[in-house]
């Protein structure tokens, strides 16, 4: 019986500390010694009741954001009071479980207003607008 050896090449252990090594843990210090400086400019500034507003959205978007967020809120609520899986809850809806899924992981750009009034109404939550003006 004969062996022959194999083609590959032996591979060579690595050294303890490699080259770039090095480079990385003085990145590390210089990074460390930033967010040291960092910390110390930091101030906490109170948000607004719209964090979309505070995100840098135009007020009409913000509205808009905010509503869609506080109305997929509370179908999310009320899907988890009742113990439903997905497929219950799409079945209830009348909607597919792929949307429900959208809809439990907060996905508000694939729901309308209108869409989530008409999930509310058929749970028998009652949705009521409610407008009042900006303090000058």
């Amino acid at each position: 019986m004969s062996f022959t050896r194999s083609k590959r090449k032996v591979k060579k252990l690595p050294s303890k500390m490699s080259r770039s090594a090095g480079s990385v843990s003085k990145q590390r210090d210089r990074f460390t010694k930033k967010l040291e400086n960092d910390s110390l400019d930091k101030s906490v500034i109170k948000g607004s009741s719209n964090v979309f507003e505070d995100l840098g959205f135009n007020p009409g978007e913000a509205a808009n954001l905010k509503i869609r967020a506080d109305l997929m809120l509370d179908l999310r609520r009320h899907i988890l009071n009742n113990g439903w899986t997905q497929a219950q809850a799409a079945e209830f809806f009348g909607e597919t479980q792929p949307r429900i899924s959208n809809l439990l992981k907060g996905e508000i750009s694939r729901f309308s207003v209108d869409k989530l009034i008409v999930m509310l109404a058929r749970a028998g939550i009652t949705v009521r607008v409610e407008t009042k003006q900006r303090a000058a």
